[in-house]
């Protein structure tokens, strides 16, 4: 059964990249996707002109739409991308293409195959990571311990952008994942193994972005005081 697809793109000041980073996505989907997709970018409170941008390749494009969202957030852009979707598989990546798209097939086929979510891990056997530094790879495994420690769940890597869900496995927990910003991976990952949702993790091969907009400070911070939270409600 081959499910339609909606691949989500959340972006936030990506003027120079969303165009030629969109171009090469669709040529791929066209020839390795055989199936209904839909690209969708989901902007998110960009200060530049990313969001013209956006509207420009969607006139173009007949495999594309926008969604724009006046505040800035991941997790508010993916809920509102999904939840205004048609598709029955719902995904979404990062726009710098990190993770090799070449495993978009596998994703899916392990979807179809009865799979509820598919992520993709740069923390397990069989993984690539390709120029990253030190400091992002001990931040990276560190924080995979911690939540792994608070939230009492088994996947390694609830932070890697690649990651496809059935549509009613998502929808049985976005309402109750709070978390509008970067923690929304680790929060909807936590309510879908609560939720006893089935989560394939896939090693894949990813190239850091030396232009990444990530505070990684701030991200931290943000970080923990989310797992503190979904501590608190676990144990409430």
């Amino acid at each position: 059964m081959n499910r339609s697809l909606d691949l989500v793109l959340p972006v936030y000041n990506e003027s120079k990249s969303l165009l030629s980073n969109f171009q090469k996505l669709y040529n791929f989907m066209e020839l390795h996707v055989p199936r209904d997709w839909i690209i969708t970018i989901a902007e998110n409170g960009s200060t530049d002109n990313t969001l013209d941008i956006a509207k420009r390749i969607q006139r173009k494009y007949k495999k594309s739409r926008v969604i724009s969202n006046e505040s800035p957030g991941k997790g508010l852009a993916l809920k509102n991308a999904w939840l205004s979707s048609n598709a029955e598989i719902f995904a979404y990546m990062d726009l710098d293409l990190s993770t090799d798209i070449e495993i978009i097939p596998e994703f899916l086929n392990k979807i179809d195959d009865g799979q509820d979510f598919v992520i993709g891990s740069r923390l397990i056997k069989g993984a690539r990571v390709i120029g990253r530094s030190l400091k992002r790879e001990i931040i990276s495994r560190s924080y995979s311990k911690i939540f792994r420690f608070f939230l009492s769940v088994d996947f390694y890597d609830a932070q890697c952008g690649f990651k496809f869900v059935k549509k009613e496995a998502a929808l049985k927990i976005l309402d109750d994942c709070k978390d509008e910003g970067w923690f929304f991976d680790t929060e909807i990952l936590y309510k879908a193994e609560k939720k006893n949702l089935s989560i394939c993790e896939l090693p894949v091969t990813w190239i850091d972005d030396p232009d990444t907009k990530v505070d990684i400070i701030s991200t931290i911070i943000k970080d923990l005081i989310g797992l503190v939270r979904l501590r608190l409600e676990k144990n409430g």
